[in-house]
């Protein structure tokens, strides 16, 4: 808003310096306001968007490194392993907290950006909300549930998933579905449509998730809701598993990834 302000008062500046000052005719005294107004928006909005871009990217390589360092980790246990998955999967947890809350604290960095950026205050909850849903920290991503910008297909989903775990309606949380899917392009719904499916056979209604992949598949050709069409076709409801889509469906957190542990084998016989 304080942008768009200080950019009317400038084209203004231009129109009324070329108009009663340079006695330049109402016609390129009119040009000259449009040209100050565009030009101050154009530097304006390049210099900003650097320096969000920036601060966008020191909260990423927060994530990055906090990531490279769980996979070191994981490589670790493989040669050797933790003494149970369980506690693999805690430590795992209490690893993945310790940088999501850098990240978090890095992203209050934005705020200042607030009274320059339109709907910054709407970025940073989305941004705060996936990182608290990472964590599981649900008081938060329910708090900033209704700032969040769902857009691209993880959001929606995510908002989804909450839903049900809140045991919402499925008319409403189909709702959600709908409008994701609206603006996703081909092969743009598989999340989504894995998702509510889903949702759908834990709730008992197959048909539903039968109809909801048959329209999914005329967006996409992905293999997993193929296969998922064809176990509900078939009545196979015990066979239908989203685990193909990988590190993106567990990412919703409604279902535990299946996690073997390797033995360490004795170099003695």
């Amino acid at each position: 808003m304080i942008t768009l302000i200080i950019a009317v008062s400038i084209g203004g500046g231009s129109y009324a310096a070329a108009y009663y000052l340079g006695d330049w005719g109402l016609g390129w005294s009119i040009f000259a306001g449009i040209l100050g107004f565009g030009v101050f928006q154009g530097v304006f909005a390049y210099l900003v968007q650097r320096r969000v871009k920036r601060d966008m990217e020191a909260v990423q390589g927060i994530l990055l490194a906090g990531q490279k360092r769980l996979q070191q980790k994981t490589q670790r246990w493989q040669i050797r392993p933790p003494g149970s998955v369980q506690a693999a999967q805690k430590e795992i947890m209490a690893d993945t907290k310790v940088f999501v809350k850098e990240a978090l604290a890095a992203t209050e960095a934005l705020r200042k950006y607030r009274l320059w950026v339109p709907m910054m205050d709407r970025q940073i909850a989305t941004a705060q909300l996936q990182l608290s849903w990472m964590i599981k920290d649900f008081k938060t991503v329910d708090l900033l549930m209704p700032k969040a910008i769902c857009i691209d297909p993880t959001m929606c989903a995510i908002k989804m998933a909450r839903c049900y775990m809140l045991d919402r309606p499925t008319k409403e949380i189909r709702k959600v579905y709908e409008k994701g899917v609206r603006r996703t392009r081909y092969n743009g719904n598989v999340l989504l449509a894995a998702t509510m499916s889903w949702i759908e056979v834990k709730r008992g209604e197959v048909d539903a998730a039968f109809k909801t992949l048959t329209e999914a598949l005329k967006k996409s050709d992905n293999a997993t809701l193929k296969q998922n069409h064809e176990q509900l076709m078939n009545n196979r409801v015990a066979h239908f598993s989203n685990s193909g889509i990988g590190d993106q469906w567990y990412s919703l957190l409604l279902e535990e990834p299946r996690v073997h542990m390797q033995r360490q084998r004795s170099a003695y016989r």
